[in-house]
């Protein structure tokens, strides 16, 4: 590679690093802009400065948790609750974030009776989302170097103590490294692919069948929280949280 070409390369990274620091420093001005304008009671304006910023791709549990109380400012409950959960899954520990949730699911209308998860589930999910999916991952990718050092350890020490220390830590490091990575898998899963979803309609009847002429199972109202199960061309196969499903159109929810 010759010299011009280094030189190009190098004027992209650097852009690239600039762009990013760039774009970085907006969000941040931006997020104090809002934070600003919801102090002053200006919920609306704090909104649109946050949504933008939401709408650039960047994601937090503060930014989520703030576009939800804004929400929740202007009497949206049902998009109030969306970004709630949204921030939820990203810092399920928040106390902030979960009273807020159970003080907006309060002025829902819909009340079913919740069939509850088991015990090492809802552990198991509450772990996997105490990170993010990226930090699982690494913690999974250090692990295993390090397996991979103390198995070579274990193999060509000459020393049989150094052998045995070798052995239980790479064993040791390999179960770690499986661990986090079912929590990379599971967090992934939860909180990209998750197929919870909240009713934006003011009242949505779930229908027997993917059509209009299929009975009425059930009637649910906005910012009811719903599993998605199937979906056959504009309409979607929901379960609540009761274990009843029905047929909603598609435009009747927003996935979380």
């Amino acid at each position: 590679m010759n010299s011009k070409k280094l030189y190009i390369l190098f004027l992209i990274i650097l852009s690239c690093f600039v762009q990013t620091g760039f774009s970085q420093n907006t969000n941040k001005d931006k997020f104090y802009q809002g934070v600003t304008y919801f102090t002053a009671g200006s919920y609306k304006e704090s909104l649109q400065a946050w949504t933008e910023i939401y709408n650039t791709g960047y994601r937090s549990a503060n930014l989520d948790y703030n576009i939800g109380n804004a929400y929740f400012k202007l009497n949206n409950v049902p998009f109030a609750i969306l970004f709630y959960e949204r921030a939820y899954l990203l810092k399920p520990a928040d106390e902030d974030i979960n009273y807020n949730l159970q003080i907006a699911r309060t002025l829902i209308v819909d009340r079913f009776q919740e069939i509850p998860e088991l015990f090492f589930i809802k552990w198991y999910n509450f772990v996997s989302l105490f990170l993010s999916t990226n930090s699982w991952a690494k913690i999974s990718l250090v692990s295993f170097i390090l397996c991979l050092l103390f198995l070579s350890l274990y193999i060509y020490s000459p020393r049989y103590r150094h052998k045995v220390i070798g052995f239980w830590m790479a064993i040791a490091f390999i179960f770690l490294s499986m661990m986090t990575l079912a929590f990379t898998i599971r967090n992934r899963s939860l909180v990209y692919n998750s197929h919870k979803a909240i009713i934006s309609g003011t009242m949505v009847s779930g229908k027997s069948s993917p059509d209009k002429s299929g009975n009425d199972l059930f009637i649910l109202h906005e910012g009811t929280k719903v599993t998605v199960e199937d979906s056959v061309g504009e309409w979607l196969e929901i379960r609540l949280s009761d274990g009843n499903k029905g047929w909603i159109p598609l435009n009747s929810l927003i996935t979380i």
